[in-house]
């Protein structure tokens, strides 16, 4: 469930940035962004704990900031993967990942369900 909630966050993001943005982010049609959507929660999963891990001394030293520059990172490979699908420069995939970011941030944390037991 998690997975699909962040690949329809990522998707939505997507459509927004190519509206906002359209010289710095690339995307051809809704299709690409589903795919790119689904390609980067798999990425998100599989490739990012990897990079957390390997950052792990600039993750402490920039508190944390340095995650947004993984962001962007796995933004750029979803580009590679995804035909159709780019950014212009690594500073327009900066600011993709920040929105991706915040928007993450606010949506995901209204999946929890806690059930009290009396």
């Amino acid at each position: 469930m998690r997975f699909l909630m962040q690949a329809a966050i990522n998707m939505a993001v997507f459509l927004a940035c190519a509206l906002l943005f359209p010289t710095g982010f690339m995307m051809n049609n809704m299709m690409v962004a589903a795919v790119a959507a689904v390609i980067l929660a798999l990425l998100n999963q599989l490739v990012k704990p990897m990079l957390l891990i390997l950052s792990l001394p600039l993750l402490v030293f920039s508190l944390g900031s340095f995650s947004l520059v993984i962001n962007a990172v796995m933004l750029e490979m979803t580009a590679l993967f995804v035909p159709g699908f780019g950014f212009a420069s690594f500073w327009w995939a900066l600011v993709v990942a920040l929105l991706l970011t915040l928007c993450n941030l606010i949506f995901m944390d209204q999946t929890n369900i806690h059930i009290r037991r009396q």
